[in-house]
């Protein structure tokens, strides 16, 4: 894999930052609902998010 710039790695760090934020935000609000429906499609973003987080780091560990 080609050595990344500065540049390319800030943006990767502010994406990553970007995806755990939202996986918090989604969980939160799955917590927060008494409906079980909206409750189920924030947990299906939540791990959306993580998974886009995990690849992320993914390309950054290899």
């Amino acid at each position: 894999m080609p050595q990344l710039t500065a540049k390319e790695l800030s943006a990767i760090e502010d994406q990553l930052n970007c995806e755990q934020l939202l996986v918090k935000k989604y969980k939160n609000y799955a917590q927060m609902t008494q409906d079980a429906q909206i409750r189920n499609t924030c947990e299906q973003f939540a791990a959306k998010h993580k998974s886009h987080y995990d690849i992320l780091m993914g390309h950054l560990s290899s």
